[in-house]
């Protein structure tokens, strides 16, 4: 009993009270920050993962210009209901291109993290189009302006090279390709051999918004229907020393 009491002596100093908070603080931040000095990556590579493609990217900049985030997480908790609506839940690896990341805290709307191959180019257009005519619940605003503004990629090419600077593995030949992979990736007629070369087979590569040309709607949707597709969850195994 006399031992519990002890602590009196600390209530009543005040200079050492400070130095014992200061040395727990300084023993629990060491516990928490020496292990990954022996990490030579704290993320876990994940087989499938690859940069966004050009149009993909030109795709996420348009989700975050107009707001997307701010009803929509990208990021599926470990918790049970999450899981057996969405699917499995996010890995870290899944936004290591992500600058900023949109993980997101608030789900006005759903979580978008695998809603990839969900649904068609077609329900997209319709919704973007006119939100309550496929959700009637819904208070998202209409975005069909978007199949409207033509877009051509001429600045991909300096967005792809800032990217690289923060740590994205684009090659400078994916750069220097980055406004001819930006057009083909939405015309299936053109000679994409070289996309699918630089970015794999899982590139999706059609006309997203059923319109000619490139639009922002076809940017925005081909960014959608890759999200949550690039890691076969049926053979990945998590790293156990992660």
């Amino acid at each position: 009993m006399a031992l519990i009491n002890k602590h009196a002596i600390l209530e009543r100093n005040v200079t050492l009270l400070a130095i014992f908070a200061f040395l727990v603080v300084t023993i629990g931040g060491l516990v928490q920050i020496v292990p990954l000095f022996y990490l030579d990556n704290t993320i876990e590579e994940v087989e499938g993962m690859r940069p966004y493609t050009p149009l993909e990217l030109a795709g996420r900049d348009i989700y975050i210009r107009e707001g997307c985030y701010v009803c929509h997480s990208q990021m599926v908790r470990p918790m049970r209901d999450e899981v057996e609506r969405y699917g499995h839940y996010s890995l870290a690896a899944e936004s290591m291109y992500d600058h900023p990341f949109q993980w997101g805290s608030k789900r006005t709307g759903p979580d978008l993290a695998r809603v990839g191959g969900r649904y068609s180019d077609e329900w997209h257009v319709d919704h973007l189009r006119n939100p309550q005519s496929v959700v009637p619940e819904s208070v998202m605003p209409k975005y069909g302006f978007l199949e409207n503004h033509l877009i051509d990629g001429k600045y991909i090419q300096d967005v792809m090279s800032t990217h690289k600077l923060v740590g994205v593995p684009y090659s400078d030949e994916m750069i220097e390709n980055g406004q001819m992979d930006f057009m083909a990736q939405a015309d299936p007629d053109s000679d994409y051999d070289g996309l699918i070369e630089r970015y794999g087979e899982k590139v999706n590569v059609r006309n997203f918004d059923g319109r000619p040309g490139v639009s922002e709607a076809d940017a925005l949707i081909a960014y959608l229907q890759m999200l949550g597709t690039l890691v076969d969850f049926s053979t990945f195994t998590p790293d156990a020393n992660r």
